[in-house]
């Protein structure tokens, strides 16, 4: 009798969930109570096998919300079309690791848990296991249903004007702190030549290069990546703190040491300069200043609720590369 009120419960509180329809911390307590643990698991694997899969995971989060909303569409495996080979998503990875540990919840709950809330939960232990801040992620997404490379076509990109990518941010109910604080996502992990190219060797019409370059890091940029040479050659984006989950992205953005053409974008407009220097200003070194982890833990948080189903307008995937 105790086992099925209690059954009976689970599938009350199930129900709850599902005709609310809102994100919430803990979604999978009664449903699913290792769905966190199991994925956390997996995450830590990963990263243990190959110390580049934290920053991987983190753009892969990233690069889901900002097509179609944090519904997983990226995952899909649906043919050249599928949106995975939009252009705007070169070099995006992770999905074996997420493909890995759906299969892990689905032997241990079937059915429960959304692909969507797994790229969530991954990116979310990947900053933990950088060094970043750790935090509490609203689940309940639903998977999406579409998945088309045309919908990437507004991505934002490394050569677009600061306006533009204001502009693309905005789009997406984020603000220019949010545009400052997920840019300084770029603390960890590496880019390809193939992004510097243009900045490094064709920023004029005529050529040259981008003149926001420190000439010192220009230097450095130029022998790891010389002209008409591998574009595949990788190379940190935060120099000198490549490893870590720190401020220093935003130091070097601030000196002209941004390796990426986007990041350099935010020290030329007064709104997103400002808001950098908020983070080294007086205030900083007081306990009730600016806390860039706190910020950066909001802007996450807000960007991974972006568009996202819940409720009845969607179901989790069975395995996260197929309808």
């Amino acid at each position: 009798m105790a086992l099925v009120l209690a059954m009976a419960l689970a599938m009350a509180l199930a129900v709850a969930q599902e005709v609310e329809g809102q994100l919430m911390v803990g979604f999978y307590g009664e449903t699913c109570p290792q769905a966190e643990p199991i994925v956390r698991n997996v995450v830590r694997e990963a990263i243990l096998s190959d110390t580049n899969m934290a920053p991987v995971l983190l753009r892969l989060h990233f690069h889901d919300c900002f097509v179609e909303g944090c519904d997983g569409s990226i995952l899909i495996e649906n043919g050249p079309s599928g949106e995975r080979h939009a252009f705007g998503h070169q070099g995006v990875g992770g999905f074996e690791v997420i493909e890995k540990a759906k299969a892990e919840l689905e032997a241990a709950c079937q059915g429960v848990v959304s692909c969507a809330d797994i790229v969530a939960l991954a990116a979310r232990d990947a900053i933990a296991m950088a060094g970043g801040p750790a935090y509490e992620v609203p689940t309940g997404r639903r998977d999406g249903v579409v998945s088309n490379m045309s919908l990437a076509d507004d991505m934002p990109d490394v050569s677009n004007s600061i306006q533009q990518l204001k502009v693309k941010f905005m789009r997406k109910g984020l603000t220019e702190k949010d545009l400052v604080l997920l840019s300084a996502a770029h603390t960890i992990g590496t880019t390809a030549c193939f992004f510097l190219t243009r900045r490094l060797y064709n920023f004029f019409p005529g050529g040259g290069s981008d003149p926001a370059i420190n000439p010192t890091l220009l230097l450095e940029l130029k022998q790891k990546c010389p002209q008409n040479g591998d574009v595949n050659v990788r190379l940190p984006i935060d120099q000198g703190s490549g490893q870590a989950f720190d401020l220093h992205i935003l130091q070097n953005i601030r000196n002209g040491f941004a390796v990426l053409e986007s990041d350099a974008k935010l020290n030329e407009d007064a709104m997103t300069r400002g808001i950098m220097d908020n983070y080294f200003g007086f205030f900083s070194n007081l306990p009730f200043g600016p806390s860039f982890e706190a910020d950066f833990v909001e802007a996450i948080l807000k960007m991974g609720q972006i568009g996202v189903r819940t409720g009845f307008q969607g179901a989790p995937r069975r395995v996260c590369a197929s309808f």
